[in-house]
């Protein structure tokens, strides 16, 4: 487990004004390689917990993964290839990327646990930036 990894799990499993959602935990977890603070990727994260608040969307912990890939590796040319590897990745760890079909919505079989999806997001982040 990174330093990097273990620090987002913490920030998602706080409670109370004091919470993360997925999103939020796996971006504010690179404030150095992004350059910007922990309030503002928390405020760009905000709307992407929770599969997009609905559940039906795309799991937090992707999106907050993409953002950071975004945010560290895009110097004008596309990323699509680092980003379709982050997306492989995540979907191979934790069985889909669609937030309700991690948390067996429909099946009633989890998947993966939200800290599982938060710790996987940025252990492959880290992965896939090395390159």
């Amino acid at each position: 487990m990174s330093e990097k990894q273990e620090r987002a799990v913490k920030l998602k499993q706080q409670t109370g004004d004091a919470h993360y959602n997925c999103c939020q935990a796996v971006a504010c977890v690179f404030t150095e390689e992004t350059g910007l603070d922990e309030h503002t990727l928390r405020k760009l994260g905000a709307g992407f917990g929770l599969g997009m608040g609905c559940m039906e969307a795309t799991c937090g912990a992707l999106c907050g993964a993409q953002l950071v890939l975004g945010l560290t590796k895009f110097s004008g040319k596309p990323i699509r290839q680092d980003a379709a590897e982050l997306y492989k990745k995540f979907t191979e760890k934790c069985g889909a990327s669609i937030c309700k079909e991690i948390k067996g919505v429909n099946t009633g079989k989890v998947l993966c646990s939200c800290d599982d999806c938060v710790y996987n997001a940025v252990g492959i982040l880290e992965e896939v930036s090395q390159k």
